[in-house]
């Protein structure tokens, strides 16, 4: 009898097993190719093993794999440089030195505590920040809380701009941006009275694809200086890229005190985080936050790689081209199919919100379209860790015109045999 080797992960995982991928696709080990529209985990923006990544990789390995931090590297010199170079003006260091991006968005907090002298973080409902014990417990969510013993960072959630399923009960036409005029109030009511830093993605990752209205963040950096509150973007899944813009602070205009990056950075796969700080949080010493696999060569090679194909203005272009196909695409069928109650997103960073007969949010229906969705040759992924409902879209940023359409067909495919 045969061991199942996968009894001994740690984890649970579906009996899918995958061998392997090329491009958007991804094969299991019975031959069936699926267009991945997760992109691993938000992580491979262009795709299963591109060339210009895994021959970066190839040429470092043969030169160096890994040095500790406290010697200069080309490697990663030129990558702090390159990034300093794309981020917003405001943004004149890289801090490398972090695993991922649960450490980037840590790192950055501390930063703004040791800039500001003071302590709490303030985050969005239905935000995700990080797998680590402080920022699960600055997750906007109450579920990921609940069973560990949280938390060492002060903080408090706020309504996030959700103008379909707006918290204060407003028309978007009318409102005044009252998600973010109110944060004034509980900074003065609900925070410890030391407040360092907002932590917010730009467009909310796993909480729902949740797009901000126009001027919302033109208020919030202006009410973060008022009350010199550091502005930090969590631009772990909304960067490189992946909006059409190098970044999503360049899509909202927005120039923010520090900026997280990660996940898309690695190109293919490779395991790359950044901090991108402004002078006046530079400074923190290496002690205070130093991960030993963080500013690794290999990975370092592999971003400078991937900046390079990104990076370029016709590359830009194909992803908002390609994200406007899909989004005309599911709005048309949004009117077609009374589950559809929203679809919205930003370049290939696209969310569609499903909802039951009654109207209601529903995580049931969206779980069950999302595990019907493999026999339609579609991977997707669900917001909130399954607790949400929302469908994710965001498959690698090579995705041509072509390809576009095909997931769109799929997607209505599937949407209609649930209708049937």
């Amino acid at each position: 009898m045969q061991f199942d080797d996968s009894r001994a992960v740690y984890y649970p995982v579906s009996d899918l097993r995958i061998t392997r991928g090329s491009g958007i696709y991804v094969t299991d080990s019975d031959g069936r190719d699926y267009i991945d529209c997760a992109s691993a985990t938000f992580n491979l923006s262009l795709g299963y093993g591109h060339p210009g990544v895994l021959r970066a990789i190839r040429e470092q390995s043969e030169k160096l794999i890994h040095a500790t931090s406290s010697f200069q590297t080309d490697v990663i010199n030129k990558l702090s440089a390159r990034l300093v170079e794309l981020a917003p003006k405001r943004l004149t260091k890289a801090h490398l030195k972090v695993s991922g991006g649960s450490t980037a968005n840590e790192g950055a907090i501390k930063m703004a505590q040791r800039a500001t002298g003071n302590r709490d973080v303030v985050t969005l409902f239905r935000s995700h920040v990080g797998q680590t014990m402080a920022m699960a417990g600055l997750s906007g969510n109450a579920f990921r809380k609940k069973s560990l013993p949280i938390t060492a960072v002060g903080g408090l959630q706020v309504p996030d701009p959700y103008c379909l399923r707006c918290f204060y009960g407003q028309e978007r036409d009318s409102c005044g941006l009252m998600c973010v005029d109110r944060i004034a109030d509980f900074l003065e009511y609900a925070s410890s009275g030391s407040v360092a830093a907002v932590l917010v993605e730009p467009i909310s990752g796993n909480g729902g694809n949740i797009v901000p209205p126009d001027g919302y963040f033109t208020r919030l950096r202006e009410l973060c200086d008022t009350y010199n509150v550091k502005l930090i973007l969590d631009e772990i899944q909304t960067g490189i890229g992946r909006t059409g813009r190098m970044f999503a602070a360049d899509h909202f205009g927005v120039e923010p005190d520090a900026m997280t990056v990660g996940k898309g950075l690695g190109g293919s796969g490779a395991q790359v985080a950044a901090i991108l700080a402004s002078d006046e949080l530079s400074g923190l010493p290496a002690n205070d936050h130093s991960f030993t696999y963080g500013a690794n060569l290999l990975s370092a090679a592999a971003a400078l790689a991937t900046l390079e194909v990104i990076d370029d203005p016709a590359f830009l272009a194909n992803v908002r081209t390609t994200g406007a196909v899909i989004m005309e695409r599911l709005s048309g069928i949004r009117s077609l199919v009374p589950c559809v109650a929203d679809v919205r997103g930003v370049g290939l960073m696209i969310g569609v919100e499903i909802v039951n007969s009654e109207g209601r949010p529903s995580a049931e229906l969206t779980n069950h379209l999302a595990q019907r969705a493999m026999d339609f040759g579609l991977v997707l992924r669900t917001s909130r860790y399954g607790h949400g409902n929302v469908l994710k879209i965001r498959p690698p940023l090579i995705l041509t015109v072509e390809e576009a359409h095909l997931i769109c067909d799929r997607f209505e495919a599937l949407l209609r045999a649930h209708g049937d």
